[in-house]
């Protein structure tokens, strides 16, 4: 069997109100643009998800409705600023064919790096820029069976890349 991991950041956020703690920052004009764009990319392509684990954050959760999808979403708050092991915790008790996990730099780039057997050859890849997406497939019957550098990238994509 195959399953499929749509590794998400959050689209771009506001940092206008200094007062406002960072968990609470809600997404800018471009990154209220940025997530319907990338949930439109995906279902075009057939990347639907059938489950989704997100961040607390209101960025993440911001993105998350933006994308569009009906897929059953978990809330997490390990998810916010999650390193890769974190992520990958989460990752191990999804029961989702194709999961989508919305986050946060730097664990999800370090972690979309890991993840793959060979990342892609995208100029933006290391930084994982706001609302980069990865689509990568696993070999495997389970999430209970994902181990690091298993993945194949099958997409990467930056909000630059539709435009």
């Amino acid at each position: 069997m195959t399953l499929t991991l749509i590794l998400m950041r959050h689209a771009k956020s506001d940092w206008g109100g200094l007062s406002l703690p960072d968990h609470d920052r809600p997404l800018n004009a471009r990154g209220a643009l940025d997530a319907p764009a990338m949930g439109a990319w995906l279902r075009a392509r057939g990347h639907l998800p059938d489950q989704v684990l997100c961040s607390t954050a209101t960025r993440t959760r911001e993105t998350l409705s933006g994308l569009g999808f009906a897929a059953p979403a978990t809330i997490l708050p390990a998810l916010y600023h999650a390193d890769p092991d974190t992520m990958m915790e989460a990752l191990r008790d999804a029961t989702g064919k194709c999961v989508l996990m919305v986050g946060h730099n730097p664990g999800i780039a370090a972690c979309a790096a890991d993840l793959l057997a060979q990342t892609p050859d995208h100029p933006r890849f290391d930084d994982y820029p706001t609302s980069a997406t990865l689509v990568a497939r696993f070999k495997i019957d389970s999430w209970t069976d994902l181990r690091w550098g298993m993945g194949e990238a099958v997409a990467f994509v930056i909000p630059a890349d539709l435009k």
